[in-house]
């Protein structure tokens, strides 16, 4: 019986677990390019950089980079189970500067310079009904596109177009965003390596789960609020 190979790592991260994280997107099990980014993006998990390389990539995550934060962020987090809230925070808050930084951005291009843009592509009416629906629905929106499995930057950008206020889309980031990372912190902090498993198949739809509850959740309380105060109701 082999002796299991202690990691050499300072986090604790082994290559079992980074091979594990790439395996896991079947971009990168298809397409080269890809998969030589995962592995460029998950080699500093077994640095002395991880906690530098995750706030980076958190960030760029959010603004424009095409690979997701989530990988490393169970990497480092499989590696030292005890660290995992540390990670879980740091990943929070760099994704919501990120995100942050991209929907001020977007405010700056404006809406008229992304309709023009997508009159090009014969998609201006299409584009000016998603805008709406931002300015309609506001932290709404937000908050359904921080728990929903579609690049986080999309949401970000479309809410800087359409002109949503800034403190409003603070909010829903953080209270959703945090949601996600947190709880893959829990997860891991509470189970270890047993967690993975759970995360691999379930994480994303049960994060989908619990964010559109907390959302009606939410929403509902409004409602009430507004009929207790003698106004229609939402």
């Amino acid at each position: 019986m082999s002796t299991p190979v202690e990691p050499k790592a300072p986090t604790g991260v082994t290559d079992e677990i980074i091979e594990s994280e790439i395996q896991l997107h079947w971009t990168a099990r298809v397409m080269r390019p890809v998969r030589w980014m995962y592995e460029w993006v998950l080699h500093w998990a077994e640095t002395k950089y991880a906690g530098t390389a995750l706030a980076v990539t958190a960030f760029s995550e959010a603004v424009w980079f095409p690979i997701p934060v989530d990988p490393l962020l169970v990497a480092l987090c499989l590696g030292k189970p005890k660290r995992s809230f540390w990670y879980a925070l740091n990943c929070t808050f760099w994704s919501t500067f990120g995100a942050m930084f991209a929907m001020l951005a977007g405010t700056w291009v404006g809406e008229e310079r992304v309709l023009s843009v997508m009159a090009w592509f014969h998609l201006q009416e299409e584009a000016r009904w998603a805008l709406d629906l931002f300015r309609e629905y506001g932290f709404w929106a937000v908050a359904f596109g921080a728990v929903f499995p579609i690049p986080y930057k999309v949401f970000a950008w479309i809410a800087g177009f359409a002109g949503v206020h800034w403190l409003t889309f603070l909010a829903a980031t953080v209270i959703f965003r945090k949601l996600r990372y947190m709880l893959i912190g829990f997860l891991i902090y509470m189970y270890g390596i047993r967690a993975k498993a759970f995360i691999d198949k379930y994480f994303n739809w049960v994060v989908l789960g619990v964010g559109l509850l907390l959302v009606l959740a939410l929403l509902g309380a409004k409602c009430l609020t507004q009929v207790i105060g003698g106004r229609p109701p939402c």
